[in-house]
């Protein structure tokens, strides 16, 4: 099959070049999401800010995402710039959060995410279009690659959780920005890639995308089972808190679901299904975690149900990843990821709104709206699964 890239298939030695640096830095970037995601709204109440406001706050990062994300991620595809934007926003991702230790108001905090989160948010799908482009250039499996993002995640989940029970939850913030700075060194050893061949662009060009409904169900699928968890991003660390749980108890249950969501990754290459189906099974599993966790299960049943966040967080970015390689033009890959986030970031932002509000009135209840979420985005999937099976692209289209 013939490459889509400018230069030919590299030797063995430079295939593992990439996969290692790219695996070190799928493992720095997710680290520092080790430590934000679970323990960021550990800190915001512990510097006395409330539950409106950490909705208000924890909303940022979606809305960046449907704002300034797609911006971002096309300016880089146009300027040929993959691997420069990615360093440029892990330096300034480090430099926000440092800053952002220093405020306590809620304005001021809110603020200072927001800037930083214009440009860290845009870390992910930029990463994500250079491994793909590495993934075919290469000949190599996305799911292995990305893996150690997930085992880094439990790394810094488990030293932050540490951390909580040995230090002030105010210097938490300290921690996160500088496993930050971290992942923008790392970011430096990044193998350059050359550019893939425009094919057929005036069909396949990045506004194309939006009108082609198979692109669109993709994009919506992923927004609305991915955004189902919301509230369990949000707000878990702080009713497990509530429930009396420590925080190395708090970072283990953490650890728990990224474990499952590692082991997923892993046998990834083994899976025949079709992406598309693979979607459908995530989302359903999605339905069943959530219909459960609102139930306030005791701790045993709920270190079970954290397994399934292999299924309803790693098996929809497995089947996702699979969707975009066959369906979206490599050219237009950086713009199509950006796409991808912006609709996610769109429906995550709604929805980190709404589950502080409904979080407030009714607890663990919000987790029923999150189970509705998922449960629409395995019928979208179901609906469109014939016309995405019909119609990939090939690798000479980049597809």
């Amino acid at each position: 099959m013939p490459s889509e890239s400018q230069i030919p298939i590299a030797s063995q030695a430079a295939s593992k070049r990439f996969a290692t640096r790219l695996a070190l830095f799928y493992a720095a970037l997710f680290g520092m999401m080790g430590t934000h995601l679970p323990f960021f709204t550990v800190w915001l109440k512990a510097v006395g800010i409330d539950a409106f406001w950490i909705g208000i706050i924890t909303a940022v990062p979606p809305v960046t995402r449907f704002t300034v994300l797609p911006l971002v991620t096309g300016f880089a595809e146009r300027r040929q710039m993959l691997r420069g934007a990615i360093i440029v926003t892990g330096f300034a991702t480090a430099l926000g959060f440092l800053v952002m230790g220093t405020r306590q108001l809620p304005l001021l905090v809110l603020l200072v995410y927001a800037v930083t989160c214009c440009l860290w948010t845009p870390m992910v799908p930029l990463t994500d279009a250079y491994a793909l482009r590495g993934v075919r250039l290469y000949g190599l499996n996305y799911g292995p690659l990305r893996l150690w993002g997930s085992a880094a995640f439990v790394a810094g989940a488990l030293v932050c959780g540490l951390l909580v029970d040995v230090i002030a939850a105010k210097n938490l913030i300290w921690v996160i920005a500088s496993v930050a700075a971290l992942s923008a060194l790392v970011g430096l050893g990044l193998q350059p890639l050359g550019q893939p061949k425009a094919a057929q662009p005036a069909v396949h060009g990045a506004r194309a995308l939006l009108r082609d409904r198979g692109f669109l169900a993709i994009i919506i699928t992923s927004a609305l089972i991915q955004s189902s968890h919301s509230a369990y991003y949000i707000f878990a660390s702080i009713a497990w808190q509530q429930a009396g749980f420590g925080g190395l108890t708090i970072a283990g249950l953490w650890a728990l679901g990224v474990l499952a969501e590692i082991a997923l990754f892993a046998l990834s290459p083994r899976f025949t299904l079709p992406p598309a189906l693979l979607v459908v099974i995530s989302a359903l599993c999605a339905v069943a975690r959530w219909v459960i966790t609102a139930q306030d299960p005791p701790i045993a049943v709920l270190a079970v149900v954290q397994l399934l966040h292999g299924l309803t967080f790693g098996l929809t970015q497995v089947g996702i990843m699979g969707l975009m390689v066959r369906h979206v033009p490599g050219h237009v890959m950086a713009r199509g990821q950006g796409y991808l986030a912006a609709c996610s970031g769109i429906v995550a932002g709604l929805t980190s709104i709404l589950s502080g509000l409904v979080y407030a009135q009714f607890g663990q209840g919000v987790y029923y709206m999150m189970a509705a979420m998922a449960a629409s985005g395995a019928l979208v999937m179901w609906l469109a699964r014939r016309l995405l099976a019909g119609h990939p692209h090939s690798a000479a289209s980049g597809g």
